[in-house]
C-alpha cells in the first residue's frame, strides 16, 4: 500500500548493504540498467559504462517505483534475474557482463491501494515470466491500528521538537552492516539431509499446483 514507507525501507537497505544501488523505476532506462555504449572525451574510443546492475555485483540493487518502469526496462531485468549476467552488443562493442546482484523491488497495486479480494499477481499486474523470477514476495498492507498509527505519528511529531525526540535503533548502524559484511565472507551454511528433503517435497508440491494451469507454465509465487 502507498504510505507505508516502502522507499525508506530501500533506503535503508542499499546503505546497510556492502556494495548496492539506489534507482527509481521511472527515472531508470534500459541502458541505466545495464550498460551505454559513450565515447570517450579524451582519447574519442567507444567505451562502456556499467548501469545499475552491473555496478550491484555481489551486493544489491534497490528499484523502487517498480510498477512505473516501462516494459521495455523491465524486459533487461529477465537474463539479469536468471542467468545474472548482461549482455551487450553496441557499435562493435559485444561483451557479457557479471550482474550477480539481488534485486529488491517495490512497487504500489494496480488500483493504489491492495484488493484482497484479489490475488497477489492481479494486484501486481507484472508480466508472470519476471514475477516467477523474485523468490520472495512481501505485502506491506495499511491497516488501520491504533496503537501503531500513535506511535507513528508521535515519531513524525517528534522529528519537529526543538530537541527531536527520535527513537535510536537497537542496534548501532555501522556495526550491523560490518556484521552483515563479516557474515557474507565467512558464514556458508549448509543444508541437512531433513532440510533437503523438505526443500525437494515443497518444490514438487509448487510444481504439482502449477500443473493446473495450461502446459504447467503458470507463476509460482511465495508470499
Amino acid at each position: 500500500d502507498p504510505g507505508t514507507s516502502k522507499s525508506q525501507l530501500l533506503g535503508h537497505v542499499h546503505k546497510l548493504a556492502p556494495r548496492g544501488v539506489y534507482t527509481s523505476g521511472k527515472g531508470s532506462s534500459a541502458v541505466g540498467l545495464t550498460a551505454s555504449v559513450v565515447r570517450d572525451p579524451e582519447t574519442r574510443d567507444l567505451v562502456l559504462e556499467s548501469g545499475a546492475l552491473v555496478l550491484s555485483d555481489l551486493g544489491i540493487c534497490c528499484i523502487d517505483e517498480f510498477d512505473k518502469m516501462s516494459d521495455t526496462t523491465r524486459a533487461i531485468l529477465h537474463e539479469a534475474m536468471e542467468q545474472q549476467t548482461v549482455s551487450i552488443a553496441k557499435a562493435g562493442i559485444i561483451a557479457t557482463l557479471n550482474a550477480r546482484t539481488s534485486i529488491l523491488a517495490s512497487a504500489n497495486p494496480v488500483e493504489s491501494r491492495y484488493n484482497p479480494a484479489l490475488s497477489v499477481v492481479e494486484n501486481i499486474k507484472l508480466s508472470p515470466t519476471l514475477l516467477s523470477r523474485f523468490d520472495l514476495i512481501y505485502l506491506i498492507l495499511d491497516s488501520p491500528n491504533v496503537e501503531n498509527d500513535r506511535r507513528l505519528a508521535q515519531h513524525l511529531v517528534g522529528l519537529y521538537y526543538e530537541t527531536p525526540n527520535v527513537v535510536e535503533p537497537p542496534l548501532d548502524h555501522n556495526l550491523l552492516r560490518d556484521y552483515i559484511a563479516y557474515a557474507r565472507d565467512n558464514i556458508h551454511p549448509e543444508l541437512s539431509d531433513l532440510a533437503t528433503r523438505e526443500l525437494i517435497s515443497a518444490y514438487l508440491g509448487m510444481r504439482r499446483i502449477g500443473s493446473g494451469g495450461a502446459g504447467g507454465g503458470g507463476s509460482r509465487t511465495i508470499s
